[in-house]
């Protein structure tokens, strides 16, 4: 754990403080930068193995750097943000970041999805378990390698880690409120939406037709299912 870099891009000085203090106290090594051309600049240099990120920056959005994360790969990202519109969460969630904090927030709870984000990151603790494979569709858990029709897909580690619940337990309904326990481990700062979002993105993915997933099936007023 003492090896993670994070990277904090956070414009409130107080608030990158005790963040940075709290982070430090859990082992973590960490990196303040306070403006999103500086957050680019950094990135640029050296790949952290998490991101903290505000959504409102100076120069460059959160939004902006959310997008520039993932088209260069799967960096875990964590927003923390004031901003608490449902739309606001929705977007930053399906832009691909992992997780989604609204301020005022719990340093320890932050703490908390630090280490759930990067546990289940590919960076985080090595997985031993054995891959998944079903017709036209493998998940293989030691390299986060998911193929769908014969072809190679890109998933965050938290839509690699909803999938995989999910593949592990065949055509068993899940609530929203089971899978956020499961893959995010509980907590009243993540909003149940964070679930919907993943799955639609899981969906334009792996299904052939999303409008029509085979897959990733929801059951109306339960939650969802995979079907093998």
């Amino acid at each position: 754990m003492s090896e993670s870099l994070i990277l904090i891009v956070e414009d409130e000085p107080s608030i990158a403080e005790v963040v940075t203090l709290y982070l430090r106290r859990a082992g973590y090594q960490t990196r303040v930068v306070a403006d999103g051309a500086a957050a680019l600049e950094a990135l640029g240099r050296q790949a952290p193995d998490l991101v903290i990120l505000d959504l409102m920056l100076p120069q460059v959005d959160g939004f902006a750097i959310t997008r520039y994360i993932r088209d260069r790969g799967d960096t875990p990202i964590i927003i923390v943000s004031s901003r608490r519109e449902e739309s606001d969460r929705i977007a930053g969630l399906e832009l691909g970041a992992d997780d989604y904090l609204v301020k005022p927030f719990s340093p320890q709870e932050l703490v908390s999805r630090v280490r759930a984000v990067l546990r289940r990151s590919h960076k985080g603790e090595e997985r031993d378990e054995a891959p998944l494979t079903f017709p036209q569709l493998s998940l293989d858990p030691a390299t986060l390698l998911v193929t769908a029709r014969g072809q190679e897909v890109a998933l965050t580690a938290k839509e690699f880690e909803l999938l995989h619940h999910l593949a592990r337990h065949p055509r068993r309904v899940f609530t929203r409120d089971q899978l956020l326990q499961a893959v995010w481990g509980g907590s009243e700062y993540i909003d149940p939406s964070t679930v919907t979002v993943h799955i639609r993105r899981l969906r334009e993915k792996i299904e052939a037709d999303p409008s029509d997933p085979q897959r990733l099936l929801t059951v109306w007023g339960v939650g969802y299912r995979f079907e093998p």
